[in-house]
């Protein structure tokens, strides 16, 4: 299954390219947190209703509340989809960066693999992966000092 959840991510990958846009715009406000290059090969797409694999054997292994859920991002890979309306949301793509470098950090099947097995483990909202992102994300918007996101993931992971 995790390789064709791993297909599934990215044939909509590609099929919605000619929408991504570069993270490089974020560089300023990102300052301290991300490295330009980084940004610079990370993307997003505003789209009205978020893509997810909802294959039948993912609600059979109790995934269906998580691709029921109604959440405002989600991130495959280096590109990342959040709903129209929140593109202005700073934080929103501090937390979906996050888990660009996650998944960076870990490789495709083996971060799916991790991130299914914390869901069912400990739930959406503490599944460690999350708990990295959120974390971070409020130290962000707390504006606190600037931290190396890429080192601390690293570390962490």
């Amino acid at each position: 299954m995790l390789n064709k959840i791993d297909n599934w991510i990215d044939q909509t990958l590609k099929n919605y390219s000619d929408q991504a846009v570069s993270c490089e715009k974020f560089c300023s406000q990102f300052n301290g947190f991300y490295q330009a290059d980084f940004l610079s090969n990370s993307y997003y797409v505003a789209i009205d209703q978020l893509p997810k694999p909802d294959f039948p054997e993912l609600r059979q292994a109790g995934f269906g509340s998580f691709i029921d859920m109604d959440l405002e991002g989600i991130t495959y890979k280096n590109t990342y989809f959040i709903k129209k309306g929140y593109e202005g949301d700073i934080a929103l793509h501090f937390h979906e960066l996050v888990h660009v470098l996650q998944w960076k950090n870990l490789g495709a099947v083996p971060f799916i693999q991790r991130y299914m097995e914390e869901i069912l483990r400990f739930g959406y909202q503490n599944a460690p992966l999350e708990k990295m992102a959120y974390d971070l994300q409020d130290h962000f918007s707390m504006k606190k000092e600037p931290l190396s996101v890429l080192n601390y993931v690293q570390n962490k992971i």
